[in-house]
């Protein structure tokens, strides 16, 4: 069989190179992208003028025969086509003959692959949209059940401050919200079309780029050929927002892994979501979490190769950027897995809120209430009240209790100013809804945002 596009090179090539130069085994997943793409430009064809009725019916045919037989597996992908592009042709030309071969009016394989790959990255930013707006319709189930339910507020993963449960899943949705977000801006910018921009500097036949964008879903054409046939920047942002989306993932799956460790037992996973030990009986193992976890560096790896692919190459097309697609597949599946069983991990999960509180009693909670109450009440100068707080705390490691336990007489030896209001303030509860200042983890201020992200669900 001969190529399509063997050009001026009389002598066939090396299976060798075959191997090594074709994109082929990877590039097919682009199909469904590469048969709407030459939908769209055959259309325009017809339109203007260049193909005739009867060979524009032909080819409509024929490119819906080729996916029923991709889609059926009945296709013969031969990897001397190269790709998918010239895979499709050749069958086309097979089917109807001589009227295959004009499909390629007007276009190169630089702004096919552009179009196809584009219109790839476009699909899957709107499934991880949805997707990620599914996650967090589970945080805010979860966030509404739980905004009185206390825990520790952690620094440095040292007991800090009381929060409540609600606002640290609101945490999480504030940065899947932004992640959201990401992926929403890249659509938009992303949104134009590079057919018609041909090898790299347009075409001399009378075409219509808007039609064809605006076939193909696209808001505008590109501004400039050169640019259009060379960009990855819509790979690499749709790499980057993955990333990022990654580490958010990463960072919870850390923090349910302790929750889950007896250390904590803050939550319980679910059976379905847990795996055992195959030794040890009595393991129920945060499987799905640690792979989370892991993935992130997987994620992160194909961000970095496709920018070193592109950072040295001259304009235009160079075959250097056939690598930035199985980087982008990888991330996109990876992600689409990760949110999927990281959604059904969240929603099936126990929660202990009795751990949660009572873990709230060590670590001295309300000693910045404390200290807060020596310069409110007491007019105390803020350092020195942090100095004498700092003693009592002290005081009460060597007692082995938590400040919020010690009785009002023993605190009142500490400081003749110190009055009996103060028990108010050493309140572990009382101590979580004195911060009403916006944004804080007061019930009051938990439930105002949970409103807000409420809203925001119902906007987009």
């Amino acid at each position: 069989m001969s190529k399509l596009a063997s050009g001026r090179n009389q002598k066939r090539n090396s299976k060798l190179l075959d191997l090594f130069n074709s994109s082929l085994p990877f590039d097919k997943k682009l199909y469904k992208e590469d048969i709407k793409g030459s939908l769209a430009h055959a259309n325009m064809l017809n339109a203007q003028g260049i193909l005739d009725d009867k060979e524009f019916k032909k080819i409509i045919d024929g490119l819906q025969t080729i996916e029923k037989e991709i889609e059926e597996n009945n296709f013969d992908f031969d990897i001397s086509d190269e790709d998918i592009h010239m895979a499709i042709e050749r069958r086309l030309t097979d089917l109807i003959g001589d009227s295959g071969k004009k499909l390629h009016t007007a276009r190169s394989r630089n702004d096919q692959v552009a179009v196809d790959f584009r219109l790839y990255v476009q699909k899957s930013n709107r499934v991880l949209m949805e997707l990620i707006k599914q996650m967090e319709e589970i945080f805010l189930d979860l966030a509404t059940k739980h905004s009185s339910t206390m825990l520790p507020g952690m620094t440095h993963l040292q007991h800090a401050q009381p929060i409540n449960f609600a606002y640290h899943i609101l945490a999480y949705m504030s940065m899947f919200k932004r992640d959201y977000e990401r992926f929403e801006s890249s659509y938009k910018r992303n949104n134009i079309s590079p057919l018609g921009c041909a090898a790299l500097a347009g075409t001399p036949h009378p075409i219509d780029r808007d039609k064809t964008s605006k076939l193909l879903g696209f808001d505008a054409p590109t501004i400039n050929c050169l640019d259009s046939v060379s960009d990855r920047d819509f790979a690499l942002e749709i790499l980057f927002n993955i990333s990022v989306l990654m580490m958010h993932i990463s960072r919870l799956s850390e923090e349910l892994i302790l929750w889950s460790s007896s250390e904590f037992s803050f939550v319980s996973l679910s059976d379905e979501y847990s795996t055992s030990s195959s030794i040890m009986p009595q393991k129920k193992n945060p499987d799905v979490p640690e792979l989370l976890r892991g993935k992130s560096g997987r994620v992160y790896g194909n961000l970095i190769s496709l920018l070193t692919v592109l950072k040295g190459l001259p304009l235009a097309y160079n075959k250097d950027m056939q690598e930035d697609k199985e980087g982008v597949f990888d991330s996109v599946e990876s992600a689409i897995i990760s949110l999927e069983i990281l959604k059904e991990t969240i929603k099936t999960m126990s929660i202990n809120e009795e751990r949660m509180r009572s873990a709230c009693e060590v670590g001295h909670l309300s000693a910045t209430d404390l200290a807060d109450y020596l310069v409110k009440k007491c007019g105390i100068a803020f350092r020195d009240a942090y100095k004498i707080t700092g003693g009592i705390v002290a005081d009460c490691e060597e007692k082995g209790i938590d400040l919020s336990q010690i009785p009002l007489d023993t605190l009142k030896g500490y400081d003749s100013r110190i009055g009996d209001d103060v028990l108010e303030y050493l309140d572990l509860k009382n101590s979580m809804n004195a911060r009403v200042s916006q944004g804080g983890t007061s019930t009051m201020q938990t439930e105002k945002q949970i409103e807000y992200f409420k809203g925001w669900l119902d906007e987009i």
